[in-house]
């Protein structure tokens, strides 16, 4: 009898374009999907571990429509593997890679010990676009700058999309964990029924959100992708960061519609990389992830305690500086927060509150159902200075002026805080029943009647620190 071979399914939660599956799938052995919540899942925060349950249990139905089901387990992904091939004769393990620090020693790891033992252990492409060590410099080197790194694969080749795969049973499949058993939306508290409905969840939301993209909004992508009033993008993040579509068929999707003459199609096509370009450096510089990508900013007097009052009122939506504060209790509502906004609270936090980005950083990672390891640190970084950014690190947003350009007529301000008009939205009344009880916040609160840090007062002591670091 051939012996059956593990697929191993982490943030790959589709079956068209997944590589490890078709691959165990061609083996023409018996295939066992398993998902692990393991050492690395175990370190996500509140809001990524529960929308990645999400992606798990639909991925599991979309499998068993499939006649195939989904296998879970908890512990360390190593052991359990390793008793997945005790129990099951398996001779092989397949897996779509991942490049953040935690998910390649863990890999590493995994594949080392399993060729050890005697079994085939296989990792393969399909979370980006381009493998992060196949776009060189001339010299050989890394990119650092994200434009010169779009030209030099903007003209390459992408393999086409991998057609779903006939998926063989085995004659018996091992015992599986109910995945309802983990609590893994147990830090969401009440929190995740307010922010459920806003999710998309699963290959066929992923594929109907990038068809409707394609079909109503890519040709003004472009323009109104930066409106924060405005619904202009494709919202594919929270898709990607759990592979619930690929990078490859967004690509082609959006090539197609380049070449039939929609203006934005470049543009989308370029967002497409600059989440390559995230993943590039986290592979090339992996201490992006945890402290400064440029060595001088090491001894910044940024403020760390992430328990001060000011970074406690940025946290809750009450820093009086109403677009950051419509930003972050849009997160708290829908689980994401657009990209636009992300630059305005992040450049709030870190230069008019002078505040470190990793306490930012970090509570992205509590609160964002995208959140992705490359692109959230890369993000922080490139709004506080500290990153790989071209324009100089003394840029400052003004959230006044960039309030007036990007949401001119204040619908996005009044659709999320509520204190500011005498009709609140029901989105922005969500906010209260989204937040921790403990915040003891009400519709009914005084909204502050100053920001903690005007946009002036804020400019003017970020450049200050900056002159006296001699930057």
């Amino acid at each position: 009898m051939t012996a059956p071979v593990i697929y191993w399914t982490r943030r790959d939660f589709r079956l068209t374009d997944n590589p490890a599956l078709v691959a165990a799938c061609r083996s023409g052995a018996p295939v066992i999907p398993v998902f692990i919540c393991d050492e690395v899942v175990e370190g996500h925060g509140a809001a990524p571990m529960w929308r990645l349950g999400l992606g798990a249990e639909a991925f599991a139905d979309r499998l068993a429509a499939a006649d195939s089901r989904l296998i879970f387990r908890r512990g360390r992904a190593l052991e359990c593997l390793e008793a997945l091939v005790e129990e099951t004769g398996a001779g092989a393990v397949h897996w779509n890679r991942l490049y953040d620090p935690a998910s390649r020693a863990r890999d590493e790891g995994v594949k080392s010990a399993l060729k050890a033992a005697g079994i085939e252990a296989v990792s393969h492409a399909g979370h980006l676009v381009h493998e992060p060590w196949t776009v060189e410099t001339g010299s050989g080197g890394f990119y650092k700058v994200y434009t010169p790194f779009w030209k030099a694969v903007r003209g390459r080749e992408v393999a086409a999309p991998l057609a779903v795969p006939e998926i063989p049973a085995p004659a018996r499949w091992p015992a599986s964990d109910e995945i309802a058993d983990w609590g893994l939306g147990r830090a969401m508290d009440r929190g995740a029924a307010v922010v459920r409905p806003h999710c998309h969840v699963g290959e066929e939301a992923a594929q109907g959100r990038l068809g409707a993209f394609i079909a109503h909004r890519i040709g003004t992508y472009a323009e109104d992708r930066d409106r924060l009033d405005i619904d202009g993008t494709s919202g594919l993040s929270e898709n990607l960061t759990h592979g619930e579509i690929s990078a490859r068929t967004c690509w082609h999707a959006g090539a197609r519609a380049m070449a039939e003459g929609k203006a934005g199609a470049e543009t989308f096509l370029k967002e497409l990389i600059w989440r390559d370009f995230a993943y590039h450096l986290v592979h090339h510089t992996p201490h992006i992830v945890e402290r400064n990508w440029r060595e001088e900013w090491e001894a910044f007097p940024w403020n760390e305690d992430a328990r001060a009052g000011e970074v406690r009122d940025w946290k809750r939506g009450r820093t009086g500086m109403v677009i950051v504060d419509a930003a972050m209790r849009e997160m708290y509502v829908t689980g994401r927060m657009h990209n636009r906004a992300r630059m305005l609270v992040a450049s709030y936090l870190t230069k008019h509150l002078m505040t470190h980005w990793k306490i930012g950083m970090r509570w992205f990672e509590e609160c964002l159902v995208d959140w992705d390891p490359a692109s959230n640190a890369m993000g922080w970084q490139w709004s506080a200075g500290s990153g790989p950014d071209a324009t100089p690190y003394f840029r400052v947003f003004n959230p006044e002026t960039q309030a007036e350009k990007f949401d001119p007529h204040g619908r996005y301000r009044r659709a999320w805080v509520a204190e500011i008009t005498g009709r609140p939205t029901d989105t922005a009344l969500s906010f209260f029943d989204a937040i921790p009880r403990s915040w003891t916040m009400a519709p009914g609160d005084r909204y502050p009647a100053a920001p903690i840090v005007s946009a002036a007062e804020g400019r003017k002591r970020a450049l200050e620190a900056y002159e006296n670091r001699g930057f």
